[in-house]
C-alpha cells in the first residue's frame, strides 16, 4: 500500500546535491520519473536518517481503526513489510498544477494486535490478540495536490496539501486472527474460513481506513524528505 508510492517521483526527478541518489529527470518526462521511482525503492526501503526519513519497509503503524458498517477494528503496533517490492505501474505529474497521479501494484503483509467486534458481513465476530493479513498484488492509486513553502534555509520546499487513495486487490487475502471469541474454535474456526473465501467483499468493507492510514504514514516521511530537500533540487526545467 501507500508509499514511498506517489511521491518517490517527485523526489527522484533530479541528481539532488542534498539527495545524490536522485537520478535527473526533465520536469514531465514521467517516463523517465517512473523508471528512476522504480529504481529508487529498495534505496529508499531502509529509511535515510540523514534525511529524516525513517524505515518504510517494515514500517510501524501505531494505530489502524475502521469503524465501516456494524464492525469495530482496532489495529495496534502493526509491522508491515513488502513496499520495497512495489512496482510503479503509471505515473503522471504536473509540476506547474502541482498534481501527480500514480497507480503502485505491491504484495505487503500486516503483523500486530487487534481488536474486532460487531458483525462482518453476515457473521457475528469479536476477539482480541495476533492478528496477521497477508495481501497479494494490491493495485494502489493516488492522487495528491503539493504546494511550495519557505523552509529555515530560505529555499522552497515542496508540501503535501490534500490527496485522495483507491485501490483493488487483483489475486487474493489471507486473514489470520487468534484468540477470536476467546479462542473458541468452534466459533473461531468458520469466521476465518469465511473471512478466507470471500477475501474480496471483506477488504471492500473493512480495507479502506487501513489503506488510508498506511499511506498517510508513508506521507510523513516523504514530508520529512521534502523538509531536507529543496524544491529546486526535486526536477530539471
Amino acid at each position: 500500500m501507500l508509499r514511498y508510492f506517489c511521491f518517490l517521483a517527485l523526489f527522484l526527478n533530479v541528481k539532488s546535491a542534498s539527495a545524490p541518489f536522485i537520478k535527473p529527470c526533465k520536469d514531465g518526462d514521467n517516463a523517465c520519473i517512473l523508471a528512476s521511482s522504480q529504481a529508487a525503492i529498495p534505496l529508499l526501503a531502509p529509511g535515510m536518517p540523514s534525511l529524516g526519513v525513517k524505515s518504510l519497509d517494515p514500517l510501524k503503524v501505531p494505530r489502524i481503526t475502521s469503524d465501516q458498517g456494524s464492525l469495530k477494528l482496532t489495529f495496534t503496533d502493526t509491522m508491515l513489510t513488502g513496499l520495497k517490492g512495489c512496482k510503479i505501474e503509471s505515473i503522471k505529474h504536473d509540476r506547474v498544477k502541482g498534481k501527480q497521479t500514480l497507480v503502485l501494484r505491491c504484495d505487503m503483509v500486516l503483523d500486530g494486535d487487534y481488536v474486532l467486534d460487531g458483525q462482518l458481513l453476515i457473521l457475528p465476530v469479536q476477539g482480541k490478540g495476533r492478528y496477521k493479513i497477508d495481501i497479494r498484488d494490491i493495485v494502489i492509486k493516488t492522487v495528491t495536490d503539493l504546494t511550495t513553502e519557505q523552509g529555515p534555509d530560505g529555499k522552497e520546499h515542496w508540501k503535501i496539501v490534500k490527496w485522495r487513495d483507491s485501490f483493488q486487490v487483483k489475486t487474493g487475502v489471507k486473514f489470520h486472527f487468534d484468540n477470536l471469541f476467546n479462542g473458541n474454535k468452534v466459533l473461531a474456526d468458520p469466521v476465518i474460513e469465511f473471512a478466507n473465501t470471500n477475501w474480496n467483499d471483506v477488504m471492500q468493507e473493512i480495507a479502506p481506513p487501513i489503506v488510508h492510514t498506511i499511506i498517510a504514514a508513508v506521507f510523513k516521511e516523504i514530508e520529512s524528505l521534502y523538509k531536507a530537500v529543496p524544491a529546486d533540487e526535486l526536477y530539471i526545467p
